[in-house]
């Protein structure tokens, strides 16, 4: 028995993609082949790390708010920005 497997659209930095129904964020940043959110403060690129939203690595704006990548799930028509505080 074959479950068809539901995707939604969203867009990341201006690309659309498609990511599984029930997928995080930061599972989409991942499938986006570029898992990076923000930047530090050495301009070294910063990904999720824990998972949890406690080291607070994956903060990325989502719908004009900032949100945590790995505790926001994806909606339909979602814009996602990644961080570039300079």
């Amino acid at each position: 028995m074959s479950e068809e497997l539901s995707l939604l659209m969203l867009t990341i930095d201006g690309e659309s993609l498609h990511v599984p129904e029930g997928c995080s964020v930061a599972a989409a940043l991942s499938l986006s082949g570029q898992d990076r959110c923000r930047y530090s403060v050495c301009r070294l690129p910063r990904a999720p790390f824990c998972g949890m939203g406690i080291c607070q690595e994956c903060r990325v704006t989502v719908n004009g708010l900032r949100r945590l990548a790995c505790q926001t799930l994806c909606q339909p028509g979602m814009h996602i920005e990644r961080i570039n505080d300079e």
